[in-house]
């Protein structure tokens, strides 16, 4: 292979374990809600690098929610940093924030040491009204964690795959944006096709890996989430999947994997330069 897929498109080196909590959250119901996620949490902790939890989860995706939406330095954030510390693992999930007369669908990476990067929402989901209630973010977020440069994204941010593309710049230390996408969501059973068939189609346009978690159970519209929470490979391969079950599964995400077939199959050389604005 070329020195330049070699030189700049650089893979981790280290594995990295990956929990998905497929809960089911409870309706507008925030300490409830991080009480039953802290029991489920507990069970990986000291086993895992990332924890990863769904969108809402301290309250379900509901518009009502949002009048209640916490400051920054809220409880829930609070709440993550003691799990993060107690896991000694990174964890993650939205929650509504409130920043001004703003209220973002505000996905927070935190980790052990209590640091905190948190990437808003950006394709509000005007099916649902969403877009009417929260305010829309930005900027993409990419963040390093023990190795790996990840991409955390909310639900509806799916179905847009040149927000979510992997770009390449060979001036770039490590060549591409990111190694893994990370996808929370409270996504329907009624279009769980469109949910796995996206999540494989991201993972292997993008050359990486994809975490897509989920929630099951019945929400309080009368809404049923039917979970299908995965980790796809980057030939779109599923590393785990889980469906209509509570669940905390862990899985070992390998860095030698990922950047064999990068080598092999450099498709970043190819794809045309662009910028997001």
């Amino acid at each position: 292979m070329t020195d330049t897929v070699a030189d700049h498109a650089a893979s981790p080196t280290t594995n990295l374990r990956v929990s998905l909590v497929q809960g089911a959250t409870l309706w507008h119901d925030p300490d409830g809600n991080r009480r039953y996620y802290g029991e489920l949490v507990a069970s990986v902790r000291g086993m895992t690098d990332l924890v990863v939890l769904p969108e809402t989860f301290t309250s379900g995706f509901s518009n009502e929610a949002g009048d209640d939406a916490e400051e920054m330095d809220g409880p829930t954030l609070e709440w993550m940093r003691e799990q993060a510390s107690e896991a000694d693992a990174a964890i993650t999930g939205s929650v509504q924030v409130r920043v001004g007369d703003d209220v973002f669908n505000r996905m927070l990476f935190v980790t052990p040491d209590g640091a905190v990067a948190h990437y808003d929402k950006r394709h509000l989901f005007r099916y649902a009204r969403e877009h009417e209630r929260y305010s829309p973010g930005c900027d993409r977020l990419t963040v390093e964690w023990r190795g790996w440069r990840i991409c955390p994204m909310v639900c509806y941010d799916l179905r847009f795959p040149v927000f979510a593309r992997n770009r390449f710049d060979v001036e770039r230390p490590g060549g591409l944006d990111y190694d893994l996408a990370l996808f929370v969501a409270n996504w329907p059973a009624a279009r769980a096709h469109a949910w796995k068939t996206l999540l494989r189609a991201r993972a292997i346009e993008n050359l990486c890996f994809v975490a897509g978690l989920n929630r099951v159970g019945t929400d309080g519209n009368g809404i049923d989430y039917s979970g299908d929470s995965a980790i796809i490979d980057y030939v779109g391969d599923p590393v785990s999947e889980y469906r209509d079950m509570e669940v905390v599964a862990t899985s070992t995400l390998l860095a030698s994997g990922l950047a064999g077939h990068r080598q092999r199959f450099p498709a970043m050389l190819d794809a045309d330069r662009f910028e997001l604005r």
